[in-house]
């Protein structure tokens, strides 16, 4: 509990400002003379009091206290001080840089701060296997034509995915996340005990259809529970909680320099996500608009089928082109920097979080962004500037390769938090798991083959880049449908973009 008092004089107009409900960080209700409490805010516990005492002349000499507790499980400390501050310094309406648009109430802020949580560990379970790749092929005497097979057949996962996503849409979101997060840890660590690559595939094709589930339930619940102006901006939080768990399998993969089974300690590492996911998933209730929903029993209208069937043929199209670029794109990078710039592992994990670190700047920026000026504009900006400098990185050497990955990666974030949300945002609660899980499915199929080609052109040019430029005329596709063919959704409810829901 954090608790801040404060005592001033001030005259009667001032004491009277004072015993207004505030209307900012907080939306107060009476408590009681001279006591409130939250009725809207991201608090566990909430009062403020005040005790006036007059001090002659009209003057009070006023002691204004305030008590609180943040609902925002795991990250409470990271908004320690700003929290503080606002509370300090009161102002006329909500507005922060650094808080979502709406102000959350305390469940919101309690399932985004667990959703994120988890997200750490689904981020790190998506990295391992791009991560190790280059140095388990090493250790098992594959090539580049190998790797690209192995990263191509793991996404068969998907399927896993598929059919996870589709009993959320029955059976509810929670249970089937918080299975999906502690199974996909599980097989992850036994993959840190393959004896060969196509082993370790097999465990990684299971583990990563897993992580895709779990990725696909996060931002379904996200959606789900936040206020209409703040999906996006959860959006860029989750990618940023991702990026964190990415982030955590680069830190420690300077162990892979240390022997040649040294990168297998990456994947035992592993083991403390089942904690996480096990013990954050316990608090985590089921999402409000899964159990507020009836379940629909009837066959839907042709309209709504055309609908459903139209948005899904626009978001899995463009899935599959972003895919097959992006997952290549990432997925040789170690490789490219290794074999094609003479890269240690400690040079790569260096150049990694060196390029990779700002990309969080500019995925915030996107989620601001996305609230306020709309998803097409954003996405599609993000999408082209992020494919032309990444594919330009891979032709690059020296101080311009460090460059163009880091400008690539920062305006690509900002397409991220648009984007992200138009799966969950276009389908109807009861369809919108299993809607989901086929966009995936068929990105992933997109990522499969531009891997695969990717790999193979490379063997055959000894060189990576050309490949990827082919491939980056799917994203300026995209971009055309985003800004020609795509609704925006900014700023509505979600049943107004899912009439069926209402």
């Amino acid at each position: 509990m954090t608790t801040i008092s404060t005592t001033s004089v001030c005259d009667s107009t001032e004491l009277q400002q004072r015993r207004q409900p505030r209307t900012d960080i907080v939306a107060e209700a009476p408590g009681g003379t001279d006591r409130w409490i939250c009725r809207e805010g991201p608090f566990r516990q909430y009062q403020r009091t005040l005790v006036a005492q007059p001090n002659g002349e009209g003057l009070h000499e006023v002691t204004e206290t305030t008590s609180y507790k943040l609902a925002v499980p795991v990250w409470a400390w990271l908004f320690h001080f700003p929290v503080r501050r606002a509370i300090e310094n009161r102002k006329e309406r909500y507005g922060y840089w650094w808080a979502p648009p709406d102000r959350l109430d305390r469940r919101a802020a309690t399932v985004l701060g667990l959703l994120t949580g988890i997200q750490v560990v689904d981020g790190y379970l998506g990295t391992v296997l791009t991560q190790t790749i280059t140095f388990a092929a090493d250790e098992f005497g594959a090539g580049n034509q190998a790797q690209g097979w192995v990263l191509g057949v793991v996404r068969a996962g998907v399927l896993i995915a598929l059919v996870t996503a589709a009993l959320a849409d029955k059976r509810g979101r929670r249970s089937l996340l918080i299975g999906a997060g502690i199974a996909g840890c599980a097989l992850t660590v036994l993959g840190g005990l393959s004896p060969n690559l196509w082993v370790l595939g097999g465990s990684q094709l299971a583990a990563r259809g897993l992580s895709t589930a779990l990725g696909i339930l996060i931002v379904i619940v996200a959606v789900e529970e936040m206020p209409y102006r703040s999906r996006a901006w959860a959006a860029s939080v989750l990618t940023l909680s991702a990026g964190l768990g990415s982030g955590m399998a680069v830190w420690i993969l300077p162990v892979a320099d240390l022997s040649e089974r040294g990168w297998r300690a990456i994947y035992l590492a592993a083991i403390v996500g089942i904690a996480v996911v096990a013990l954050l998933g316990r608090q985590l209730p089921e999402s409000r608009r899964f159990a507020g929903t009836a379940a629909p029993r009837a066959v839907p209208a042709e309209p709504l089928r055309n609908r459903r069937r139209n948005r899904f043929a626009l978001l899995a199209t463009s899935a599959f082109l972003l895919a097959a670029y992006w997952a290549p794109a990432s997925g040789f990078r170690n490789d490219f920097l290794k074999d094609e710039r003479g890269f240690s592992a400690t040079d790569i994990s260096l150049f990694t979080v060196t390029t990779a670190t700002p990309i969080g700047i500019g995925i915030l920026l996107g989620g601001y962004l996305a609230e306020r000026h709309g998803r097409r504009r954003v996405g599609a900006l993000g999408v082209v500037a992020g494919a032309a400098l990444t594919s330009s990185a891979y032709f690059a050497h020296g101080l311009a390769l460090w460059s163009l990955t880091l400008l690539g990666g920062v305006l690509g974030g900002v397409a991220v938090p648009a984007l992200a949300v138009y799966g969950p945002e276009l389908f109807g609660t009861h369809s919108r798991g299993q809607s989901n899980g086929a966009i995936v499915t068929v990105g992933v199929i997109g990522s499969a083959l531009g891997l695969v080609f990717v790999g193979q052109v490379s063997d055959h040019m000894s060189a990576t880049g050309p490949a990827l430029a082919i491939l980056a005329i799917g994203p300026l596709i995209v971009a055309a449908l985003i800004l020609t063919r795509f609704p925006e959704t900014a700023g509505l409810e979600l049943e107004e973009i899912n009439p069926e829901d209402a």
